[in-house]
Parts: structure tokens; C-alpha cells; sequence
């Protein structure tokens, strides 16, 4: 499989009147022309991944061991609220209400290069949880980055 595309950076900006996002040049190109937009659980926000990270995350699932009904459950609901999108001629792409419901995004978002996704952040809830607290920051340190 290709290598993964690393997303780095942030953007703030808004949906169009018709829940259209503009998806970043700087996202854009490393997405590439298709990707998968989904809800980013256990996180209140949502998810642009790239084609071959999506068909690595269900490679995982299809090889899962267990295959109960929490299981079931799981794979149900990502989903449910997962699609195939890709960008229109300037870049846009639409969410739909559902996703923006789940997301709690009416307007103004977070756009935000987590590593192997881009998530999409109601601004707000971006604000509550972007910086790492606790325990996460221990983290740093065991990942030898502090």
C-alpha cells in the first residue's frame, strides 16, 4: 500500500449557506481526489480520510477476531455515518445535516491535520478540547517529545 499522507496544521473557516466546506489547498492535495468523510468517535467532531488509510482501517476490521454484537454495533454506526466524497471544481465538499448534527457544526469550523485525518471541528468544541490536559501530556514524555 501507498504510504500514508501526514496532515499537519490548522484552518479556521466557515460552511456555506448550502453546508458546503471548502476543504484547504494544503488538505486537499494529500487527501487526493477521493476520500472518506465519517464521524470521529469517541470525539464530537468529524473525519476526512484518505482512500488507502480508509481501506487500511478496513482491512483491521474485516480481520478483527471478535465479531460480537458490540462489534456489530460499532461497525454499524462509523458506517452509517460514513460516505465517499470528493471535492467539486472549487474545492468544496457538502456535509451532510446528519454529520453536521453529530459534529454540532452550524457555521464557523476547525479544520485540523490529525496525523493520518483531517478532523472537522465545530469551532467552539475545538476551543474545549485542543489542548492536551492529565494524563495526555505524560504522554509526551513516554513518546520521548517533551
Amino acid at each position: 500500500m501507498p504510504e500514508s499522507p501526514r496532515l499537519s496544521g490548522l484552518v479556521e473557516h466557515a460552511l456555506d449557506e448550502k453546508g458546503r466546506l471548502v476543504v484547504p489547498a494544503r488538505f486537499r492535495e494529500r487527501l487526493g481526489a477521493g476520500f472518506v468523510l465519517t464521524i470521529a468517535r469517541p470525539d464530537p467532531c468529524l473525519a476526512l480520510y484518505p482512500s488507502n488509510v480508509w481501506a487500511e482501517f478496513c482491512a483491521r476490521l474485516e480481520a478483527a477476531p471478535r465479531k460480537d454484537d458490540g462489534f456489530r454495533r460499532m461497525v454499524r454506526s462509523i458506517f452509517a455515518h460514513s460516505e465517499d466524497v470528493g471535492c467539486d471544481a472549487q474545492g468544496r465538499i457538502l456535509i451532510a445535516a446528519s454529520l453536521r448534527a453529530y459534529a454540532g457544526i452550524d457555521r464557523e469550523v476547525v479544520s485540523v491535520g490529525a496525523l493520518t485525518r483531517v478532523e472537522i471541528w465545530a469551532k467552539e468544541r475545538f476551543a474545549e478540547h485542543a489542548e492536551p490536559q492529565g494524563a495526555s501530556l505524560d504522554l509526551f514524555g513516554e513518546l520521548g517529545l517533551s
